[in-house]
């Protein structure tokens, strides 16, 4: 059976359902460095009758996991959920996880790492954090960053099953591995983000990459994971001793950005490899289906799935609609409309269930820029309004070379907005939220 640790446990309620809801496990350990949280595990774990099963623990959750991994201990699922961030805890789990083991990871702290702290964000993870319109998948992928990094030291690494953004948290799904030759890997799955500071516009940096030699392909390959692969090549598959690890060149981008002439952020290193396990997630949402009823939150979960499942695994980040549009002062052309429009060019596109109005597309920016070009022809901007230097002049100052079109296609439309499913639900109460830390004593 397996062998689950909370390691932040509180009143012990999840290591409860644990014990009641998911069928053959070993032990849970709930662990809690309070006394007073210890004692309402214990009257709570009699109260459910699930002694038998899970044991109340009082320790400092790092020197728990340490002392286990020197013990050889070790957990099959690691659930980390502090008030805050993680980032304390995430060495010691990435040890303490058994091979190919799981660790559930959440974090609050969103204000730090959705741009409001970069430095601070750093320090935690890192990472810099930039305060930009996709800030909340940024966030996701600097999390899956920072729990790489820390793996690699032990040549260990992670394969991301799901990673969701809600409410007011982030909370990721991995697993981890051992593998010399795989960590070699892992500085071609990071990358840099260069932000344009006045239109939006982002590029990304790889800060490493893998070339094939001696096999007549001649030319950097990225990765995948999967719980199957457990961070396989893309193909062809060769052997390790088939690949170069090397240092990816750059920059991306100019000293100013190429469409308004504005400076850039540097923001990142990020997790630049897919977010989600497509194979996981299918799974978990056929047993949702087939289990109706069972949890009250249960069309939500099925919305959010459904939504990751539609997303583009290998395009990192996304742009919005509102923000494309208030760059050039222009009015919104619909979801469809502009979905259409990438599709009528040749590129893929998708939402994103981190944000209801993102735009993830394998589409260049010149592209998305010159789509909204030409909606401007359409719907005309008053230009005698905007400033020569303003992003907006400068956007609208260059005529495109794509002639979009916004003629509706049918597969404009995802298949999760079509059947109608609550993909991005609203708050329950006005000012809901997290609330003021809680107070010893």
């Amino acid at each position: 059976g397996l062998r689950v640790l909370e390691a932040l446990a509180a009143s012990g309620l999840r290591s409860i359902r644990f014990a009641k809801e998911v069928p053959g496990l070993r032990a849970v350990v709930a662990n809690d460095f309070s006394a007073r949280a210890v004692e309402l595990m214990n009257r709570n774990v009699a109260f459910n009758g699930v002694g038998d099963l899970v044991a109340p623990r009082m320790a400092d959750a790092r020197m728990l996991m340490y002392q286990c991994k020197a013990d050889r201990e070790l957990f099959d699922v690691i659930d980390l959920d502090p008030y805050g961030s993680p980032a304390p805890f995430l060495d010691a789990a990435v040890q303490a996880v058994s091979e190919g083991g799981l660790l559930c990871v959440t974090c609050t702290d969103m204000g730090v790492m959705a741009g409001n702290s970069a430095e601070t964000c750093y320090s935690k993870y890192g990472a810099m954090s930039l305060k930009g319109k996709f800030c909340h998948e940024m966030a996701l992928r600097i999390i899956l960053h920072s729990l790489d990094s820390r793996a690699n030291c032990y040549q260990r690494f992670i394969v991301p099953l799901l990673s969701i953004s809600a409410d007011f948290y982030i909370r990721v799904f991995v697993r981890v591995f051992t593998g010399q030759a795989k960590v070699k890997a892992s500085a071609s799955k990071q990358a840099l983000v260069y932000h344009c500071v006045g239109c939006g516009t982002h590029h990304l940096q790889r800060l490493g990459k893998v070339t094939s030699h001696g096999t007549g392909y001649g030319r950097a390959l990225w990765w995948r994971g999967g719980p199957c692969d457990s961070g396989e090549l893309l193909t062809p598959r060769l052997s390790s001793s088939s690949f170069k690890y090397g240092a990816a060149t750059g920059p991306p981008v100019g000293p100013t950005c190429e469409f308004c002439q504005q400076r850039h952020q540097l923001g990142g290193p990020m997790w630049a490899e897919p977010l989600h396990d497509p194979a996981f997630v299918e799974r978990v949402l056929a047993a949702l289906q087939s289990s109706p009823g069972r949890f009250q939150t249960e069309e939500r979960m099925q919305g959010m799935l459904s939504v990751v499942t539609e997303e583009l695994g290998d395009v990192p980040l996304y742009y919005t609609l509102d923000s494309l549009s208030s760059t050039i002062h222009c009015n919104t052309p619909s979801l469809l409309q502009f979905r259409s429009a990438l599709l009528h060019a040749g590129y893929r596109v998708s939402l994103s269930h981190a944000c209801k109005n993102a735009v993830k597309t394998d589409a260049p920016p010149a592209v998305l820029w010159d789509i909204m070009r030409c909606w401007a022809k359409i719907h005309p901007v008053k230009r005698e309004r905007l400033a020569e230097t303003s992003p907006a002049s400068r956007i609208l100052s260059v005529e495109p070379t794509l002639q979009a079109s916004f003629t509706l296609r049918d597969d404009a439309n995802p298949s999760s907005r079509k059947r109608g499913l609550k993909r991005f639900p609203e708050n329950p109460e006005a000012f809901w939220g997290p609330k003021a830390r809680a107070k010893a004593g």
